[in-house]
């Protein structure tokens, strides 16, 4: 449940969640967070950013400028100063980085690449759960993601999956496992967007990894940094795909 180091410079820190890990506090359970290790670890972290309110409870997230879901493993990005900050929000914010994901879907899709460009809501149904298509709630929100499909292949009991590359294009809450429900190819062993398929090919949590990241600094240099898989991720490649 601790976070690696990636990359570390004066000015930002990468780092590799493991899946399990939640980021920040959500105000209603006492669990240790990623917010608890920079904390322990970066103490002059502390005051960078933004905090969010939750009722009338304040809860910080010292240089946390996107999030992953607590299930899903891999890269992020966190700033160290007050700037960079600033700088990597205005980048998320207009597009200026990529991320990568790799997955592992019920199904095989007929395309080897495409593009979901389907608005996401709340969920009319079920108010833990987004959703693009009908029975959306509320506000729609823009939300695209492109996705590529890496290997096809079949379980030992004959049910086809798929292992993909998906790039979001915005940065909507459970954005890929919406998107992905939407295209009838939910990921594996997400008992939120598909909680009628079993756990399979050795997935005790979403099937999900942010494998890279990618953007200019201040510099203008290029950054890129990868996340290696986790345990999970290797066997299941090692055992169905082969690579």
């Amino acid at each position: 449940m601790q976070p690696s180091i990636l990359i570390e410079t004066k000015d930002y820190l990468i780092i590799n969640k493991p899946a399990g890990l939640v980021v920040h506090a959500d105000g209603k359970t006492n669990e240790p967070t990623l917010v608890d290790w920079v904390v322990k670890e970066r103490p002059e972290m502390v005051g960078i950013g933004e905090p969010i309110h939750l009722g009338d409870q304040t809860i910080d997230r010292p240089g946390i400028v996107h999030r992953l879901d607590r299930e899903t493993s891999g890269v992020m990005v966190l700033a160290k100063t007050a700037e960079y900050f600033d700088f990597l929000k205005n980048a998320f914010k207009n597009r200026n980085t990529e991320k990568k994901y790799n997955a592992f879907v019920w199904g095989q899709l007929k395309e080897d690449e495409g593009i979901v460009d389907v608005p996401i809501g709340r969920s009319s149904g079920d108010f833990r759960r987004w959703q693009s298509g009908r029975g959306i709630r509320g506000e729609e929100r823009e939300a695209i993601t492109k996705w590529k499909s890496l290997f096809r292949f079949e379980d030992e009991k004959g049910e086809p999956f798929s292992f993909l590359e998906l790039f979001p294009k915005t940065g909507r809450t459970h954005q890929l496992r919406v998107h992905m429900k939407y295209l009838q190819r939910p990921i594996v062993s997400d008992g939120l967007y598909a909680p009628s398929k079993r756990q399979a090919l050795g997935f005790s949590r979403v099937a999900l990894h942010a494998r890279s990241i990618s953007f200019k600094d201040l510099s203008g240099n290029d950054v890129y940094v990868e996340a290696p898989y986790p345990a999970d991720f290797e066997e299941a490649l090692a055992r169905y795909t082969k690579i």
